[in-house]
């Protein structure tokens, strides 16, 4: 085959958030599949600092830094009818890179990573298209609405998504999704599913560095009597927030009046205004960023994912499984993975009462505790392996004949 042009609407590197580190696999496996052109956005230091990862990757790539505010984004979607999402992330000069990249190189293959970055294909190119939405997105916004946040705003975001999630099925080749249940959904918001070849490859996950063998809990945390529970996540993403500021004001003073001493630690990047002024809550720290997850895993004695609004697979999940912990998810968090309720972990409700009335019963027997935790992680090793989720994408990116003769 020939070259393959990547477009991504963050840089992959460092994959330290569940987008970058779905986006880095999937690079790091189209490099080992062809020679690989790389377009994407840094909005920050960090961000640019990762290009030197995609550079010893990419045959060539082009970073453009994001600086459109989200305001003048906004303004402009109103004018053109079309969704925030898109001129939030439309740059001209990548635009052009893209151009001549097409003509310049031998791509006979673009491969999208989210939705946002569909808007780069032109409609004259006749090579393969293979678009990774990963979750629907125009359904997210719709919960959003649902759930009284900005009305007027997402209800908008969602109908005009929609209809770009359309126009891109049909453009594509194949268009991938996060998990069987996100396939279902989106293929069910169609208005005409046939035309559409939709397809699921799962997230992944390193269970060689989320390995309780190779971290040490945190000292800090390790003095303390506990239980902890541990959150984790990138703090300023709106359903990260809400499951965090629930689990603060809902289940943190239920758990506490079981346990006294129990803890809730909030890890993760960005912590809001509405977060942080919850410093001083008894049993509550707010970490923020920190440069490794693991010791705080290590140092838990149960993970919780109280999720109310969740799209695709939560790789927070697999993280907290892969090192052999107990994890309360609720049934949104829980969505993609096919893990079984009381043997690879606790599915529950966002009820404090509930949760914790599940949570006394397991902590009660040590045993118990160690089995499920070590039942997690042998279902991430035998379901979640990174190799193993992307196993279908050289297929994606040959003709049908060709696919068949490879798998031959």
């Amino acid at each position: 085959m020939g070259d393959i042009l990547f477009l991504a609407h963050r840089v992959p590197f460092p994959p330290n958030r569940g987008d970058k580190i779905r986006s880095a696999n999937l690079l790091r496996k189209l490099a080992k599949i062809a020679p690989v052109h790389v377009g994407c956005f840094a909005e920050n230091d960090e961000d640019r600092a990762g290009a030197a990862d995609v550079d010893a990757l990419a045959a060539s790539h082009c970073v453009v830094d994001r600086k459109k505010p989200l305001v003048l984004a906004g303004v402009e979607a109103v004018l053109a009818g079309k969704p925030v999402s898109l001129t939030a992330f439309h740059s001209p000069r990548l635009e052009q890179w893209v151009q001549d990249t097409l003509a310049k190189q031998a791509i006979d293959t673009i491969v999208i990573f989210s939705g946002q970055m569909g808007q780069y294909v032109p409609d004259a190119f006749e090579g393969r298209v293979i678009i990774d939405l990963c979750d629907v997105d125009s359904a997210k916004f719709e919960n959003y609405a649902a759930s009284g946040q900005r009305v007027w705003l997402n209800s908008r975001e969602g109908r005009l998504l929609a209809k770009e999630e359309e126009r891109l099925a049909h453009r594509a080749d194949a268009t991938v999704l996060i998990s069987a249940n996100e396939a279902k959904l989106f293929t069910s918001r169609l208005d005409a599913p046939a035309k559409a070849n939709v397809q699921v490859i799962g997230n992944g996950i390193d269970a060689r560095f989320f390995d309780p063998q190779q971290a040490q809990p945190h000292p800090e945390i390790a003095t303390r009597k506990g239980p902890h529970f541990v959150f984790t996540g990138q703090m300023d993403y709106s359903p990260n927030e809400t499951a965090a500021l629930w689990a603060v004001e809902h289940f943190l003073p239920v758990v506490r009046t079981r346990f006294p001493e129990a803890e809730l630690h909030i890890v993760g990047r960005n912590p809001t205004k509405a977060l942080l002024a919850r410093k001083g809550v008894a049993g509550l720290t707010v970490w923020g960023e920190v440069p490794d997850v693991r010791p705080f895993l290590a140092a838990a004695t149960c993970v919780v994912a109280p999720l109310q609004i969740a799209r695709g697979v939560q790789n927070k999940v697999l993280e907290a499984m892969a090192m052999a912990l107990p994890v309360m998810v609720t049934p949104q968090a829980a969505t993609g993975i096919d893990a079984e309720e009381g043997a690879h972990w606790l599915k529950c409700e966002a009820d404090p009462q509930a949760m914790c009335e599940r949570i006394e019963a397991l902590l009660a027997d040590p045993s118990t505790v160690a089995d499920l935790g070590l039942a997690a992680r042998q279902f991430v090793l035998d379901h979640h392996d990174w190799d193993a989720m992307l196993a279908p994408l050289k297929g994606l990116l040959r003709d049908e004949g060709e696919g068949a003769r490879d798998a031959a």
